[in-house]
């Protein structure tokens, strides 16, 4: 029995010590200084613009990214490569159901669900939800102190944005808006 008491208490003693030396925190992403820009492809040329984030912390063991939680504002979704009544047109158009139904969908999120790498170099897979629909994304991130920095390729088609997709339309031509996005992200915590 005495033997049983001193192991268990060796045992709570370990456990105690390695937890003291494990640090788990969440950094809270700063959104106002924060960006992410996306690209758009389409036959006869491309478009870009810029999306809010609304939240987003990211969660680190002993200074190694473990995991992470972004919301972003669809609504905030602009256009920065045109000007006056085009840019207004084609923001409206994006945030209609042809595209991300920002009315029916106002946010979208991302879930970090797997983190590979070290020293700033990371492989990062996580859930991305738009439009109600979740799918796996992986891409590299790289961070550095108090900012992160990922590139992403999105497949549209998968989150039912159907609009100019050879994926569901045949014959478009040059309207053909190509199923794959840029997703360009600077974080700042």
């Amino acid at each position: 029995m005495k033997n049983n008491i001193l192991k268990s208490a060796f045992a709570f003693v370990l456990a105690l010590t390695v937890v003291s030396f494990t640090s788990i925190s969440d950094k809270t992403v700063n959104v106002k200084d924060s960006q992410i820009t996306w690209k758009g492809y389409k036959v006869t040329g491309q478009h870009e613009g810029t999306i809010s984030l609304k939240e987003g912390t990211l969660t680190f063991k002993d200074n190694k990214l473990t995991g992470g939680n972004f919301v972003m504002d669809m609504t905030s979704l602009t256009v920065t490569d045109l000007e006056g009544g085009m840019k207004g047109k084609l923001e409206g158009h994006l945030k209609s159901d042809d595209f991300f139904g920002v009315e029916k969908h106002p946010t979208a999120s991302f879930k970090i669900t797997k983190v590979e790498g070290k020293d700033g170099k990371y492989k990062v897979t996580g859930a991305l939800t738009i439009k109600g629909n979740t799918n796996t994304n992986t891409f590299d991130m790289t961070v550095d102190k108090n900012s992160a920095t990922a590139a992403l390729k999105i497949d549209r088609s998968k989150y039912d944005v159907r609009y100019g997709s050879t994926s569901f339309f045949e014959n478009l031509q040059d309207k053909a808006i190509y199923d794959e996005f840029d997703l360009n992200v600077n974080l700042k915590f």
